[in-house]
């Protein structure tokens, strides 16, 4: 006959060793690694992320685009509409021209060779003289954005020129609109840059309205195109850059490439845009040693192409452009009027 205080030791017993082996399963399940979550597909990059080495412009020595590395994606924010500065999206672009109520048309400017460059010209409000601005688009060729900053320099006072620099490069002799996605590349195959600048230049100083004086002002690939003709025209008297850099050729220096230069230049950069600002120490450098007249800022925080992507780089990009359109006009004010 079996014991009762030995039956219940046993039982005690066994539920015991179950408890315990529930607790070390327990523990063994707590350490195993969560099941993977299904990926998201990528995220598209943020207006105005810094691009990368293959972004627009990159490769060649001295190129036009920007560069820099790169951190996490920031999402857009609103930009309200602001037209004290040129507009920030495309779509305010687009809005820009359409409500805008200045004097402004399409032009062909016959070039030396016969080629009719396509030219946005927009006259400021009044019938005083006005210094002449010609905007140099970017990588992206002819579009409302570039149209719309010559709409801001004629509202701030000057008479704007916005050439679509692929005029006749396209299909039947059509400009940016015929290329499609073949624009960037046409771009970079452009040898006759200063060629189209010096036509519109020319154009400008025989309106009724011009002072006689012309700037420039450039975006990306454009500001690599501003400093490059200011060191083409000795005539030319202010240039802006906006996030480029001379265009160096073989063994050519920053002396070399930057001595022809008599225009005041001023240099508006990006912060994180590591390419471009590369060469902003070499250029101050040759700009100093030749006596030239060379202003820089640069925006921390904000990504290369900032004004036409102010939504960007968690609100940087925004006050980046509130910041820097100011002292280019002011520029502009001081050596053209």
């Amino acid at each position: 006959m079996n014991n009762p205080a030995s039956s219940l030791s046993r039982v005690s017993r066994t539920l015991s060793s179950l408890a315990g082996l529930a607790a070390v399963l327990s523990f063994a399940h707590a350490q195993q690694p969560a099941a993977p979550a299904t990926p998201a597909a990528p995220a598209a990059p943020a207006a105005g992320a810094p691009a990368g080495p293959g972004g627009p412009g990159g490769g060649a020595r001295g190129g036009g685009g920007g560069g820099g590395a790169r951190g996490p994606q920031v999402p857009p924010i609103e930009v309200a509409w602001n037209d004290a500065i040129p507009a920030g999206t495309a779509e305010h672009a687009t809005r820009q021209l359409a409500e805008s109520k200045r004097k402004a048309e399409w032009v062909d400017i016959v070039m030396k060779d016969g080629t009719k460059l396509r030219s946005w010209v927009t006259y400021p409000d009044g019938t005083a003289k006005a210094g002449v601005v010609l905007v140099i688009h970017d990588i992206r060729g002819m579009a409302d954005s570039p149209r719309a900053v010559g709409d801001q320099l004629a509202q701030d006072g000057f008479i704007s020129i916005v050439p679509d620099f692929l005029s006749g490069k396209g299909p039947n002799g059509g400009g940016t609109e015929s290329l499609g996605a073949g624009v960037g590349q046409a771009i970079q195959a452009l040898t006759d840059t200063n060629a189209r600048l010096d036509a519109a230049m020319e154009y400008g100083k025989t309106l009724a309205r011009s002072n006689g004086k012309t700037g420039v002002v450039g975006f990306c690939w454009g500001g690599s195109g501003s400093i490059n003709y200011a060191a083409h025209q000795t005539n030319l008297n202010a240039s802006v850059i906006y996030y480029g850099n001379p265009t160096l050729t073989g063994d050519m220096t920053y002396e070399a490439k930057l001595a022809n230069v008599k225009a005041p230049v001023l240099g508006l950069y990006a912060g994180n845009d590591m390419r471009i600002n590369a060469t902003v120490p070499p250029t101050e450098a040759a700009m100093k040693a030749l006596g030239k007249s060379y202003e820089v800022h640069t925006f921390e925080g904000a990504g290369h192409g900032f004004m036409s992507a102010q939504a960007g780089a968690g609100g940087a990009n925004l006050k980046a452009a509130e910041q820097s359109w100011p002292l280019a006009v002011a520029f502009f004010k001081k050596h053209l009027n």
